[in-house]
């Protein structure tokens, strides 16, 4: 008697600075529906919250950290010279670390991927081997804001600049099923003020946000996440961006069993 065998579920963090806590509740209501979560890729934010889950941390330690650390003084170390980026890192990095805890690519429970942009070429550099904080330190590496990570020769910026929504990425990795996470899809800023910041800010945030939408159009499912008007720094209320991902998880989460029944029915997951 042949017996049913479940397709793979990969996840796809999408980029998005604070909005990221939202990844948080999508988790959440995966884990609490019994739909299991075999790969993850992550891009920027993205790959902060896929990388402290994929090591094994419980989704609700994860939530305590990100609600208990003290996040404007984590981004206010700043370099007055101004030349590679406003923040050098150091507290980011140190903060990754902390929870990290020395974990590398191949001490990961899920199969984990962080998703950066080589700023000399412009490609799309997949980190999944060696040091975990480092290269996530390198996903999260704003233009402006941070210092780009030298890794292998190369220099790494935000992930977001190249794919800030990994679905093609956690595909190869071996999914079945794609469910894209994606923070940039409402793109808005109605009280933008001209200036060498605001212009360069949102300069990034149109660029993200139609490498988002082009992101997505292969995967199974997509979150689409609203969290109203935040700056990337802003991780204030970081409780209700947490209940806002929970509540896009819920309203997509019919379509996703179904996707999951239907492939699971699919001759090609016979045994």
């Amino acid at each position: 008697m042949q017996k049913l065998k479940r397709p793979k579920i990969g996840l796809a963090l999408g980029s998005g600075g604070s909005r990221g806590l939202a990844h948080l509740g999508v988790i959440k209501v995966l884990e609490e529906n019994n739909i299991p979560i075999d790969y993850i890729a992550g891009t920027s934010i993205g790959a902060m919250a896929g990388g402290f889950y994929s090591i094994g941390l419980n989704i609700k330690k994860i939530e305590e950290i990100a609600l208990e650390t003290d996040w404007h003084r984590m981004f206010s170390l700043i370099d007055p010279q101004l030349k590679q980026g406003l923040v050098g890192g150091e507290k980011v990095k140190t903060f990754i670390e902390k929870h990290i805890n020395g974990k590398k690519f191949e001490d990961c429970k899920i199969p984990f991927v962080a998703v950066a942009t080589d700023i000399k070429t412009g490609e799309v550099v997949i980190l999944d081997k060696g040091k975990m904080a480092q290269a996530i330190r390198a996903s999260i590496s704003i233009p402006i804001v941070f210092k780009p990570v030298e890794i292998e020769g190369k220099m790494l910026a935000d992930g977001g600049l190249s794919m800030p929504v990994p679905v093609e990425i956690v595909r190869k990795m071996g999914a079945d099923i794609v469910v894209a996470v994606n923070l940039d899809n409402h793109y808005q800023d109605e009280k933008w003020k001209p200036g060498w910041y605001g212009i360069a800010n949102n300069s990034l945030n149109i660029l993200r946000h139609h490498l988002a939408l082009s992101n997505v159009t292969s995967a199974d499912v997509v979150i689409d996440i609203d969290v109203g008007k935040n700056y990337w720094y802003q991780f204030v209320n970081g409780q209700d961006k947490i209940l806002t991902g929970e509540k896009a998880a819920k309203e997509i989460l019919p379509m996703l069993q179904k996707i999951i029944k239907q492939k699971s029915k699919n001759k090609e997951f016979l045994s």
